[in-house]
């Protein structure tokens, strides 16, 4: 009797192996009707998760990237966070992807993603509901309002914080330029004024964006619970004022968050409330994160390229003295921004430095064949923006910056082949327009008022997406 469970607790013990066996050769050699792009899964479910989210100190392609590039080419398979994903440094796939958004791909991210931003936020949304919340979006951060409304409050926002961070021995360069924009912005979004609120709402966002690419563990003390718990927090605020405005409907409508209400008012509205709020979350996060990592970056940038710096105050400087007398007062004019031809060259290189976006998610719809790979229904494709802009066959010398490589080039109103920091083909970023204007308004006020050394920090850290650990500490001294 002994020997035959001993027989039998052999035999499921060798089943299991097998079994094991078999499923770990099924998730590295998956079926596709075609050839599938070189690289490796990695390990069953992990995948190459924890060296694609290994942290890095360079400013070129991140190391996980390049080596796989060099290894396996421009386009390769992997897998993050138990998905397949084919990455792409190709600008023709890259292209090509974009371009056939909603026919042969759809925009996708993984599961982790979708829990921090909510299962309902714009990413996640196709077709007509997508194109009906871009064209609100657009009300507000639309070349028209942004002309009208948005340059002037810009202008006024900029000139009160330089001011403010001058009287003080040194400022942290990148919390100081996210509190200005999300003040700015949340204004607009929620009329979400700091010293009248009792709710620190940056604090959430902030804890939210410590995480926000990080290693999906959600155990208390991990960078990815303090995020989840960021959300969660900023959530229940926008729930709270959201339950307020609907039990008002004498109301009368002050911001975007007021619209958005009207719109889940209608008769038949096309909006649900869920909607309403990933996308009132997602627009508070995105509308100060990436264009306050941009601007810090582009301050040392400045710093340490004086010949840039020069021709950029030259520029800002003319603008000052063409202005009648007493006009200063008045701020920038639309007029005045639209001239600045060297400032927006220098904001395209800054960002394609930046690469503020590490990757961009889409998932194929059908099996797709493109240069002898197919890409099987159901994958994720990762486009990878730096592979892009540091490729030196398409910039000369990708690592410096030089803003006058865009000198005579055609105005970027979208996506390109060899240019994709505001995304690409449909979702093309609905706030391009808004980073751009911050970015050049902060610069004028910066270049013209003030001087600056760094008293420390500065060093990058990219996991993969951009940080700043150490801070950028900086002193400013007001120009005589």
């Amino acid at each position: 009797m002994e020997t035959l469970v001993c027989v039998a607790v052999w035999a499921v013990a060798m089943a299991m192996v097998v079994a094991s066996v078999m499923w770990a050769y099924s998730w590295s050699h998956p079926r596709a009707n075609g050839r599938l792009p070189p690289g490796s899964l990695g390990l069953p479910l992990l995948g190459e998760t924890l060296q694609f989210f290994a942290p890095n100190t360079t400013c070129d392609i991140s190391p996980f990237v390049k080596e796989r590039l060099n290894r396996y080419g421009s386009i390769f398979k992997t897998s993050v966070v138990g998905r397949p994903v084919v990455v792409t440094a190709d600008p023709e796939l890259n292209y090509y992807v974009f371009q056939q958004e909603g026919k042969l791909f759809e925009s996708w991210y993984p599961d982790t993603f979708t829990e921090i931003f909510g299962r309902d936020n714009v990413g996640s949304l196709h077709g007509f509901m997508y194109k009906y919340l871009k064209s609100l979006v657009l009300r507000l951060y639309g070349q028209e309002n942004l002309r009208a409304v948005l340059l002037d409050e810009t202008d006024r926002a900029c000139r009160a914080s330089l001011a403010s961070w001058a009287a003080q021995p040194s400022v942290e360069l990148k919390d100081s330029i996210s509190a200005m924009i999300f003040d700015l912005t949340a204004k607009k979004l929620i009329s979400y004024e700091p010293s009248k609120s009792s709710e620190n709402l940056r604090k959430n966002f902030v804890a939210f964006i410590r995480g926000l690419i990080s290693f999906p563990v959600d155990i208390p003390g991990t960078a990815y619970h303090e995020c989840m718990k960021g959300r969660r927090n900023a959530m229940k605020v926008l729930k709270k004022m959201m339950r307020e405005r609907m039990a008002d409907p004498a109301r009368q409508c002050k911001d975007f968050f007021d619209v958005l209400i009207e719109e889940l008012g209608r008769e038949k509205p096309v909006l649900t409330e869920a909607i309403a709020l990933d996308l009132m979350f997602v627009l508070l996060f995105a509308s100060f994160e990436t264009t306050s990592l941009a601007l810090t970056l582009g301050v040392r940038l400045l710093a340490e390229n004086p010949t840039v710096l020069d021709a950029l105050t030259e520029e800002h400087e003319a603008i000052v003295k063409g202005r009648k007398e007493g006009c200063d007062a008045a701020g920038l004019t639309w007029a005045e921004y639209k001239s600045m031809t060297f400032t927006s060259q220098v904001t395209l290189e800054l960002v394609r430095l930046a690469n503020i976006v590490p990757g961009i998610f889409r998932k194929a719809l059908q099996d797709i064949e493109f240069k002898g790979y197919t890409i099987p229904a159901g994958w994720g494709v990762m486009v990878c923006p730096p592979a892009v802009h540091l490729n030196p066959e398409i910039y000369e010398d990708p690592l410096a910056f030089n803003p006058w490589r865009w000198q005579d080039k055609v105005e970027i109103a979208g996506g390109t082949k060899h240019f994709m920091a505001f995304g690409g083909g449909l979702r093309f970023c609905v706030g391009t327009d808004l980073s751009k204007v911050l970015i050049a308004t902060f610069i004028h006020h910066l270049v013209t008022k003030y001087r600056w050394k760094t008293v420390k920090g500065g060093n990058i850290v990219r996991t993969p997406g951009l940080s700043f650990p150490d801070g950028f500490h900086v002193q400013l001294f007001p120009k005589n």
